[in-house]
């Protein structure tokens, strides 16, 4: 057991409320803890983790456990830095297990790939769908690490106004971006057949947007994953907010479970604190970790903000959302890999499907987790579990109604799909089932149009268009997760947390005024975004 963490101090007699125990609130929670202040964090549910949290299914043969939405870690270090930071070891607590194989990826009328973080195979599959492009991997791999190393300092940084662009990182940083290219058309600098420049974009997915709309910054999700490789975090992702939680509280957070907030209390256009069934609670400052558009719309009267009104947040672009099946199965999937991404061949036809929301793609690919075959105390002896992760349309006027008929008809075809992504027999195993959908995610999480990735980051909605880590409308209030600069993706939000955590003790201990990127150095360290 860890020893009594140590704290600095700047914050002390200082009160601050956070509004939602997701990763982003917890890493909010244990930053500012350390500086001091009296910090309490409001959780809605009964549970931690919002969309890290787990589901667990009980049955007769015992209970299932899943990961509720991420499954995975890229680049744990910026989790680790938290950490350290807070005076503690995050190995004392979480076991991150990196994965030999990043994942099986199947196209639909072939090949298979076997896709992992040793290039020299990298390269081998790759010759498979094409030799020439086999022969750009590296290439590629040079001109990312240079993108990724210039990207880092913006990605540590709040972005106020339009003049942060004009810093100098950021210019250094914009050659290498180019902004006004695609993921796909970049890659189509180093690689010609479009199933070649698939298996390095699909990764743009995991911000809920298709590679050919999502901006080029974003190829380098595919280079962390070749460069760093993937880890699968032993117990679910669930475990890694459990720890967190318990950090939080050792550190003097106290967590106030099933506890909703009902309002952002304000005088004068500042914060005071926040409304919850108990009654009206003080606080210096409030860091809102629910979902943004969620939680403005429910947590602050529209007439109390300026830039983010209801219909500013209305107009807004969105990410996609997911239709989820989480089976627990009897026996083993033992020939899949931890991870398998299966690609519609109309990869680009089902995503310009998903994006107009109109209708369930009948040509969809799929995202499926096959965990027990790293971490087999997920299912009781003798079973397994199955994520399944079915991209959808988010909610919206004209958009799929999701009646029982809906989800009826989305779970006929995630099956059958299923099958074509060569899980066989799975139906009659099945021991245990849930389904979310996007109108799931809206009403029992709280997810704004059940946009599962939050806002989606396309160029007007990044960086300063992005809601401001200082919340630009209401003094005291501060934004984490990934509604707010930089973004979505696990890295990313515990980043954010800690450009808003750092905002909170610049503005509230005025006495450590330090320079903002000396506070968070450390010779050597790397931050990174997924």
């Amino acid at each position: 057991m860890p020893g009594p963490a140590v704290k600095s101090g700047s914050l002390l007699g200082r009160r601050i409320a956070i509004v939602g125990g997701g990763p982003g609130g917890l890493a909010s929670a244990m930053l500012l803890a350390h500086e001091g202040a009296d910090v309490t964090l409001y959780e809605r549910h009964g549970q931690l983790g919002g969309r890290s949290s787990a589901i667990e299914g009980e049955t007769e043969a015992g209970a299932f456990r899943f990961d509720t939405g991420p499954t995975f870690f890229l680049y744990p270090q910026i989790l680790r830095d938290i950490f350290t930071r807070c005076g503690l070891r995050m190995e004392d607590t979480i076991t991150l297990k990196k994965l030999d194989e990043n994942y099986d990826l199947v196209f639909e009328n072939g090949p298979s790939l076997k896709v992992t973080s040793d290039i020299d195979v990298l390269e081998r599959e790759i010759a498979r769908i094409d030799v020439q492009d086999a022969g750009r991997v590296r290439d590629f791999m040079v001109d990312n690490r240079a993108k990724f190393r210039n990207f880092i300092p913006v990605l540590q940084r709040p972005f106020n106004s339009v003049l942060d662009l004009l810093r100098p990182d950021m210019l250094r940083a914009f050659p290498k971006l180019r902004p006004l290219s695609s993921v796909d058309r970049d890659l189509s600098r180093y690689f010609r057949d479009p199933r070649t420049r698939l298996a390095f974009s699909f990764q743009s997915k995991y911000l809920g947007m298709s590679p050919y709309r999502c901006p080029s910054l974003f190829t380098i999700l595919s280079f962390m994953e070749h460069e760093y490789g993937i880890y699968h975090p032993v117990g679910g992702t669930m475990a890694v907010m459990e720890a967190m939680g318990q950090a939080a509280q050792q550190l003097g957070v106290k967590i106030r479970l099933n506890t909703p907030v009902r309002e952002i209390l304000t005088r004068k256009g500042r914060a005071t604190g926040v409304l919850t069934d108990q009654g009206p609670e003080q606080a210096d400052a409030v860091i809102i970790n629910a979902d943004f558009g969620r939680a403005m719309t429910k947590l602050v009267p529209d007439r109390k903000r300026r830039r983010w009104k209801n219909k500013s947040i209305e107009r807004k672009k969105y990410s996609c959302s997911t239709f989820m099946m989480y089976l627990g199965i009897e026996g083993s999937v033992p020939d899949k890999g931890h991870h398998t991404i299966f690609l519609s061949e109309s990869y680009d036809r089902n995503f310009a499907e998903i994006e107009a929301g109109e209708m369930l793609s009948e040509e969809a690919s799929l995202y499926i987790q096959n965990v027990c075959v790293t971490d087999p105390d997920q299912a009781p002896a003798g079973h397994s579990t199955l994520y399944v992760l079915l991209p959808v349309g988010h909610l919206r006027d004209g958009g799929v109604d999701w009646t029982d008929e809906t989800r009826a008809q989305a779970r006929s075809l995630v099956m059958a799909r299923l099958e074509k992504a060569g899980f066989t027999d799975i139906e009659e195993r099945i021991r245990f089932e849930k389904i979310i959908t996007p109108a799931d995610w809206e009403e029992r999480y709280d997810v704004h149009k059940g946009a599962v990735f939050n806002l989606a980051h396309n160029l007007g909605q990044m960086l300063h268009r992005r809601p401001h880590n200082r919340f630009e409308d209401i003094r005291g209030v501060y934004l984490a997760g990934g509604g707010t600069h930089p973004g979505s993706g696990l890295p990313v939000i515990f980043e954010g947390a800690r450009i808003s955590s750092d905002l909170v003790i610049r503005d509230l201990a005025p006495r450590r005024r330090f320079a903002f990127f000396n506070r968070r150095s450390r010779k050597g360290a790397t931050h990174v975004t997924s």
